[in-house]
């Protein structure tokens, strides 16, 4: 069960947010700001934290420097009471990996969660193989058999790791665009599509695997 702290002054909206985790499966904590939040990290293993940014004692940006300094690598979700770039990019630099603006949507929030704890996953897991073909992640590389590793596009590369770590199940573009591009506003699902068919063209001579295109619905790794 992945644990996850709700860091947030707001003890009503403190409550909601954690009664919607449980709901769906999470375990919750909580702290009322960043100081609060440093004592609970000595005492529980959390996976994600989701944020408020003006807090007495210690804020949210100062929360999530203090972690990143300190080696922790866990998502960081920062709500915000404006969508202000300047907002974003000071998350950004100091190392949050999603926003949420209030006032933030309960259902919106659970979809968010369960994105960025995928995108994380996707990250922890350093490789995959498939057949002969081996996906390394920190060198954003393919190797298919004997034949020399070759990095690809960082894109593409999420993109095919994405898809072989589920096989046959079904993506759509929708799902793909936020769990993979998260914030970025220059794209839409055609975005997908251009990758797909890059991907497609890169390894069309290898025998370990397809990219399928589900009418109607989005797409689906198969092995061969």
């Amino acid at each position: 069960m992945f644990q996850i702290l709700c860091v947030e002054d707001d003890a009503s909206l403190r409550r909601l947010m954690v009664a919607a985790l449980k709901q769906h499966g999470y375990e919750a904590f909580t702290a009322n700001d960043g100081l609060d939040a440093l004592d609970v990290f000595e005492k529980q293993n959390i996976d994600l934290i989701i944020t408020d940014i003006m807090m007495p004692n210690m804020d949210g940006y100062e929360l999530a420097r203090q972690l990143r300094r300190a080696g922790f690598e866990m998502p960081i979700i920062m709500v915000t009471a404006k969508e202000t770039f300047e907002d974003k990019a000071k998350g950004f630099e100091v190392g949050v990996d999603d926003y949420m603006v209030k006032p933030i949507d309960i259902n919106e929030m659970i979809l968010r969660v369960a994105a960025v704890l995928r995108r994380s996953k996707m990250a922890s897991e350093h490789s995959l193989t498939v057949g002969s073909c081996v996906l390394d992640y920190d060198a954003v590389s393919v190797k298919i058999g004997d034949a020399p590793a070759e990095t690809i596009p960082k894109m593409e590369f999420k993109l095919l790791f994405k898809l072989l770590s589920y096989p046959n199940k079904i993506f759509t573009r929708r799902q793909l665009l936020d769990e993979l591009w998260g914030m970025e506003k220059e794209v839409d699902e055609r975005t997908v599509d251009v990758h797909v068919k890059r991907l497609r063209e890169r390894f069309n001579a290898q025998n370990d695997f397809d990219i399928v295109t589900v009418r109607g619905l989005g797409y689906k790794a198969i092995k061969k």
